[in-house]
């Protein structure tokens, strides 16, 4: 995901006879980014206790699930493709069941197996190149979320050189499970933010709603607008204005079509998705960059109670219900 939303709080409700507790706020590293949570807390107890719960649950989810450390179970998923299956715990067992239905869901663009295309075209390189076609076609080949083979209790990538990478939803996944873990300790207001993938929980103390500034896709670093959020919404952004690479006069973004096999270039510079969970809101802001505009905001206005901005070089597209949502 781009990183394309930046949390900001609404300005100060005119005074009060009854004092306000300030929102706590809690920052650590992990999945890649920065995660912060915002948050309402009766004691220092229950603070305490859920901090630590918070923590603990990135911590052990990053462990498991990341691509970037060797000992992980996705690193050993992929470092025995094509060589033999797997066991796997019935949390992973959930979690490629999930997989099943977000592909379903995004019409093919959510892929999980698409790690070997990402490689290929490594923004991050420190000499960009082009692939060839035959590197592309031949990427392609380790590219398909329908080769999988799982069995109750294994899981096989079949061909060597295939690859799991959850990245396409496991933070905000993680946004989510974080904000039930703040309500299970009783926390009644939190706003959590994952790299600028969101989740409320309540509304802040003394104020009306949580704002969620929109960043300027032809301005970055700027705000342009903002969303308020009152029913414990997930919002997630997509974009390749910042995350990039240009070879030979031409800009090649970070997000890559599995379906293709390159770079997505329609035009759209950001999608934003107002969602019931965090997880929502991300998928379907990727799937609908990926599709473009007009297909993505169908796929957007076919989920319940999903709502979505799409910003192109040249135009604005949005579902009906957006601006419900969106405070000048």
């Amino acid at each position: 995901m781009s990183l394309v939303v930046t949390s900001r709080r609404a300005p100060p409700p005119p005074a009060a006879t009854t004092a306000v507790a300030p929102l706590r706020r809690l920052t650590w590293p992990a999945l890649g980014t920065q995660c912060e949570v915002q948050y309402a807390a009766t004691s220092d107890a229950q603070a305490a206790a859920f901090e630590q719960a918070a923590v603990a649950w990135v911590t052990a989810f990053e462990t498991k699930y990341s691509r970037f450390r060797p000992d992980s179970l996705v690193s050993r998923i992929n470092a025995a493709a094509g060589v033999a299956p797997v066991a796997i715990d019935p949390e992973m067992e959930q979690l490629l069941a999930l997989c099943d239905r977000l592909h379903f869901m995004t019409q093919g663009v959510l892929d999980p197996t698409s790690l070997p295309l990402l490689r290929l075209w490594d923004y991050k390189a420190a000499t960009p190149r082009l692939p060839s076609e035959a590197a592309i076609q031949a990427t392609r080949q380790l590219v398909g979320w329908k080769k999988i083979q799982r069995t109750p209790g294994h899981v096989f990538l079949p061909q060597p050189g295939m690859a799991l990478d959850f990245g396409g939803f496991g933070k905000e996944w993680a946004v989510d499970i974080v904000s039930a873990i703040a309500r299970e300790h009783g926390i009644a207001a939190a706003l959590v933010d994952f790299g600028h993938d969101l989740r409320a929980v309540g509304l802040p103390p003394g104020r009306p709603a949580w704002h969620v500034g929109l960043e300027d896709p032809q301005s970055p670093g700027t705000a342009k607008g903002s969303l308020a959020l009152t029913l414990g919404q997930g919002v997630a952004s997509s974009g390749d204005y910042l995350r990039r690479v240009v070879i030979d006069g031409v800009r090649y973004g970070h997000i890559v079509d599995p379906r293709t096999g390159r770079p997505v270039a329609n035009g759209c510079l950001q999608v934003t998705v107002i969602a019931p969970t965090c997880l929502q809101a991300g998928v379907l802001s990727t799937a609908a960059f990926v599709l473009g505009a007009s297909a993505g905001v169908e796929l957007i206005q076919a989920q319940p109670n999903a709502e979505g901005l799409i910003i192109t070089e040249h135009a604005r597209a949005q579902t009906r219900g957006f601006w419900n949502y969106a405070v000048s």
